[in-house]
């Protein structure tokens, strides 16, 4: 596809978005965008990208937490219907629905998404896959042809990837990389590499330079895959492998890990930090489940667990320790 077909395709999307918001759709307006949407398969995705948009720019204040009833894509689920009463803005000269205050842009050639500190969104993809995008996130997906690129700015992402043989998903983390064709996983990019996780299927994964040394991961394994190449795999459990993704809900699901590492997971999705005041309570090992908005009540569990102190009087910390006596 071209650039100008792309792009004029993207306007009548956008076209079709702005006329739906305008509160006086017609049977005869129905009929003409079923009839576009049967022209050509590629219509839909990009009617799906566009509206993705425009349903963040009303959403956005309630898409975190998210439920456990939240895995169905709603703009997925909308397509052909008539949802009124939403704001659209369309960029002039590009066409494209304007969703920068939602944190999705639409690109000539693929589409940006990022969240906010705390926030976790769940978009679909123009090819039928789908990403969870976890707090303070930035990604791009570029689809085309041959490949369906997608590189990791910044945080940490869970794709379930649809079966497309002919076109291999690849997730670029830095200079790591990780391949699927059909499958579901997720990379967190961090400063030396990038954490993968796979839930369904089997992924690649290697350091860019270092095509020969590869990874092969199935479901319920996950490796650190470092900038140097270094790989360290670590077997677990499909349910291991969700109790770790279970940011995607809402929640950290802690089991076995140690204070010090719990502390730093709510960190990135709170303004109001944790503060370890005790570094010897760091090592010990909590388990619960958590939402990850609640850092209080996990401060208040570890400090009941341990004996340790809780001060929560400053509005932008709450310290925990040294262990009371």
């Amino acid at each position: 596809m071209s650039d100008e077909q792309l792009l004029r395709i993207e306007e009548q999307a956008a076209a079709f978005v702005a006329r739906m918001d305008a509160e006086e759709w017609s049977q005869a307006d129905e009929t003409e965008f079923q009839q576009w949407l049967q022209l050509d398969v590629r219509h839909r995705g990009i009617f799906l990208q566009t509206h993705a948009a425009w349903i963040a720019l009303d959403s956005r204040d309630e898409m975190m937490p998210m439920s456990p009833e939240s895995d169905v894509e709603p703009e997925a689920e909308e397509i052909g219907r008539t949802p009124f009463g939403r704001r659209a803005v369309l960029l002039g000269g590009g066409g494209a629905l304007a969703a920068a205050a939602a944190g999705v842009f639409l690109l000539g050639r693929g589409t940006s998404y990022s969240t906010e500190l705390g926030e976790i969104r769940r978009v679909p993809l123009a090819d039928g896959s789908s990403a969870a995008i976890n707090s303070a996130s930035q990604l791009t997906v570029v689809l085309s042809e041959k490949r369906r690129d997608v590189r990791l700015v910044k945080g940490e992402a869970w794709f379930r990837v649809a079966k497309d043989a002919s076109r291999p998903f690849v997730v670029e983390a830095g200079s790591v990389l990780v391949r699927a064709v059909g499958t579901a996983f997720s990379v967190r990019r961090r400063a030396d590499g990038a954490e993968v996780i796979v839930s369904e299927g089997v992924v690649e994964g290697w350091a860019a330079g270092a095509d020969g040394h590869r990874v092969r991961l199935e479901a319920g394994q996950r490796a650190f895959i470092g900038n140097n190449s270094a790989i360290s795999v670590k077997e677990d459990t499909v349910a291991g492998a969700d109790r770790a993704l279970a940011w995607r809900e809402g929640f950290i699901d802690l089991a076995g890990v140690s204070v010090q590492n719990a502390i730093e997971d709510f960190n990135r999705y709170n303004g109001r930090k944790l503060v370890l005041d005790d570094p010897a309570l760091g090592g010990e090992q909590v388990d619960g489940i958590f939402r990850t908005d609640d850092p209080l009540g996990f401060a208040r569990a570890v400090g009941r667990i341990f004996d340790a102190s809780v001060i929560d009087t400053d509005p932008a910390t709450i310290r925990i320790g040294p262990k009371e006596k």
